[in-house]
């Protein structure tokens, strides 16, 4: 980061960052405090009991000085998603780069957004459920799901290009059902055993056998549909 200058008694000297910077840093520091303390409250009292005026006591300020972060209980909800989305992109990202490209990148990324589901129920509610009456991610919110389902759909293209699937698996019904089988996982661990490690889970376990499944439906050599 660029330092400002200062002019001590003997020349010039070096400061630190300037105040602009400061108060950018101190407010980006306060949102995530913010959005924390939020998953935290929703943690005990569900996605959508989740109360401003409990996050200000939390925090120790007064209800009004969260209204200089975020204008309503929806933006929080919002600010939320969108961070929890980015995650998701990047768990994915970091898994896939590290795997052969196709069908091993593909399965290597959607258990590694498991296991992150798993370990932070809170948004993965909010970003696979509809939770909270009202609430609609903004397009800047649900900007990196795009992008997400976007990856998806390239490596279900690669799998096929290698003959590791048939070419109608990256089809909008071929990722389609790849969402549904992901998503059943999901909502069965999360509902019946969400403290269960992954491994022991009754439903996570099944991994997979559920995503061959969807090879199954999609077998190398068969056309699209």
């Amino acid at each position: 980061m660029k330092s400002a200058l200062r002019r001590s008694g003997t020349g010039l000297a070096v400061s630190g960052p300037s105040a602009p910077d400061r108060r950018r840093r101190r407010r980006e520091q306060t949102i995530d405090e913010i959005l924390d303390v939020a998953i935290d409250v929703m943690a005990e009292e569900g996605v959508a009991g989740l109360s401003l005026s409990e996050v200000a006591r939390r925090m120790g300020i007064q209800p009004p000085s969260l209204y200089k972060y975020f204008p309503s209980k929806l933006a929080v909800y919002d600010a939320l998603f969108q961070r929890g989305a980015s995650q998701v992109l990047a768990v994915f990202r970091a898994a896939t780069a590290g795997a052969e490209p196709g069908w091993a990148a593909l399965t290597a990324g959607l258990e590694a957004v498991m296991r992150l589901a798993l370990d932070q129920q809170v948004i993965a509610q909010l970003l696979n459920w509809r939770p909270v009456p009202g609430f609609e991610p903004s397009a800047e919110a649900f900007a990196p799901s795009i992008e997400f389902i976007g990856e998806i759909r390239q490596l279900l293209r690669a799998a096929a290009e290698r003959g590791e699937l048939g070419a109608g698996a990256s089809s909008e019904e071929g990722a389609a059902l790849l969402s549904a089988l992901v998503a059943v996982v999901m909502s069965q661990q999360l509902a019946n055993q969400p403290g269960a490690p992954w491994h022991q889970g009754r439903f996570t376990r099944l991994t997979p056998q559920v995503v061959e499944l969807f090879r199954c439906a999609y077998p190398p050599g068969a056309g699209g549909r």
